[in-house]
């Protein structure tokens, strides 16, 4: 049986999380990539796929494996374009991942300037607050905030800072008062955005001294630009990160307040940030799209 055939339909089992998905990709029957997954697994002598009525995983085995069949597919085609004479142009499917909202303001708007440098460049973006597993879900690409993953396998690319502001609508700050130190946030409704983690003080350092204030709100919720919305309508002070509110601040519908000092609610030193297996290294049309979202990254406040 075809070896490249082989490991193409591993791929894409692997990456889909089915046969009949991968089946689709290929045009072909589902039970003509289970018969290729099989060869493969009898040739190499240990089971690769992880196979149940709702899901397919890989093994150890498989993850290994699938790490090296990746790298093999992409010098293939990277092969191909330099023989084609497309050698440094981005083609090809990028698989990405990145934050719901962060996505929506930051890099939907990019997608036409992307699709006309590179036309011949597919996006599969999966959008999700929660953090993927790359190796499982075969993802070329992960945009991230927070602070970079200490793994031997994957690199990390700071794209940008992540300034976040306490800020809130005019209406509340004119019926509540402006707070002057961080102390008086403790006085204040402040909405809260849920954390995997409960988290209930937000930190807040000036001249390299830091100050936890606990902070308690009538709203937690999960979802970045809800909370937004909520603090233009007047419900209470947010901690949102620039890209999100700069047109609400240029416009005057949020007002940031104790700006003068960096705030988040967790570890200070966080960003926006690039991460892909170290078998991605060097691959064109990750390097293309993180370039072109870095470049759009600086016209927020960050």
């Amino acid at each position: 049986m075809d070896r490249f055939a082989e490991l193409q339909a591993f791929c894409l089992v692997a990456g889909s999380g089915g046969f009949s998905a991968a089946a689709r990709q290929l045009g072909v029957a589902t039970s003509s990539v289970a018969r290729q997954v099989d060869a493969l697994e009898r040739r190499i002598g240990a089971p690769l796929l992880n196979r149940s009525t709702r899901s397919v995983t890989l093994t150890d085995s498989g993850r290994a494996y699938f790490e090296h069949a990746t790298q093999i597919l992409a010098a293939l085609d990277e092969a191909d374009d330099a023989a084609a004479g497309r050698d440094g142009e981005a083609g090809g499917v990028l698989r990405l991942t990145a934050p719901v909202t962060l996505a929506v303001r930051a890099i939907a708007p990019l997608l036409p300037e992307l699709a006309r440098r590179y036309p011949r460049l597919e996006l599969d973006m999966r959008l999700s607050d929660s953090y993927a597993n790359m190796v499982d879900e075969a993802i070329d690409l992960a945009i991230r905030i927070g602070t970079p993953e200490q793994q031997p396998n994957l690199i990390a690319r700071k794209l940008a800072g992540h300034r976040r502001h306490i800020c809130a609508s005019p209406a509340y700050l004119q019926a509540r008062g402006v707070p002057a130190a961080p102390a008086a946030l403790a006085g204040h409704n402040c909405l809260q955005f849920s954390y995997g983690a409960k988290r209930h003080s937000w930190r807040l350092r000036l001249g390299g001294e830091e100050t936890a204030v606990d902070v308690r709100g009538n709203l937690n919720v999960n979802n970045s630009e809800m909370l937004r919305q909520a603090a233009v309508s007047g419900l209470g002070l947010a901690l949102l990160p620039g890209w999100l509110i700069q047109p609400d601040l240029d416009a005057g519908t949020l007002v940031a307040v104790l700006d003068q000092y960096e705030t988040n609610p967790g570890e200070m030193d966080v960003g926006i940030y690039a991460v892909y297996p170290a078998s991605r290294r060097g691959s064109v049309k990750v390097r293309v799209f993180t370039e072109l979202l870095a470049a759009g990254l600086q016209a927020y406040s960050l």
